[in-house]
Parts: structure tokens; sequence; C-alpha cells
């Protein structure tokens, strides 16, 4: 299942309820409300980090002075979630016998999985 945008500081578990942005020729680091979608160049944060983030010196940041809020589930967790239940469904390949004994010696068979199919070798 996909799970929540996370913030993207190293070793942080939380949530990402905003986004950082730079406008690199205005020295401004721009803190807002997370963006709809993840875009190259810029950095989701949980709100501990992104209320205290710092700029560089002689840059400004810009920040939103609202409350974060996590973004509200999509429809595509509800995808997520159906493709879940549909492999845990999926029946489980059986296992080999524990006293040693080849399995498919007895009985050559043809095995399917997908759109493949695997046939024994012909002794």
């Amino acid at each position: 299942m996909r799970s929540p945008r996370r913030c993207t500081r190293n070793g942080c578990p939380r949530q990402a309820v905003a986004t950082l942005t730079y406008v690199y020729h205005e020295s401004t680091a721009v803190v807002g409300p997370l963006a709809a979608f993840a875009e190259p160049h810029t950095y989701d944060l949980c709100e501990p980090h992104a209320r205290s983030l710092t700029a560089p010196r002689g840059w400004d940041v810009v920040r939103h002075e609202g409350e974060f809020e996590p973004p509200p589930p999509t429809t595509d967790d509800l995808v997520a979630l159906a493709e879940a239940v549909r492999e845990a469904a999926r029946p489980v390949a059986p296992r080999p016998p524990e006293d040693g004994t080849d399995p498919g010696a007895a009985a050559p068979s043809t095995g399917r999985r997908g759109h493949l199919r695997v046939i024994p070798p012909s002794h």
C-alpha cells in the first residue's frame, strides 16, 4: 500500500505537511502548505522541520503563517488498498517436503505463473 508522503529530512519518519521551495535568483526559501504533487527541486517537510527551518546567511525565509494540515486521503489510497488485498488473497505456492525428496520427480507437471509457463526437462 502506498504510504503518505514523508518528510524528506534524513531519518525523519513523520508525515509531510509542508513544501519547501527555493527561489535562487531572489535568495529566498519558501515554506508553504504541502503541494498537491511531489515535484522535482522541492522538499516535503513535517511540521517541526517546516517551523524550524533556517536559511543560509543573506537569504530570506518566507513561511506560511497558518496551520499545516495533512492532506486528505485520495482515491489513489483506495486503489493501493485494493491492490494490497488482492496480493494477500493470492494462493501461496506449496513448500517442498522436509524429507528431502523432490516433489516433481514422481509426476512431471507444467507450472504457470502469470503469462509464463515452466516446463520441466524431459529425461
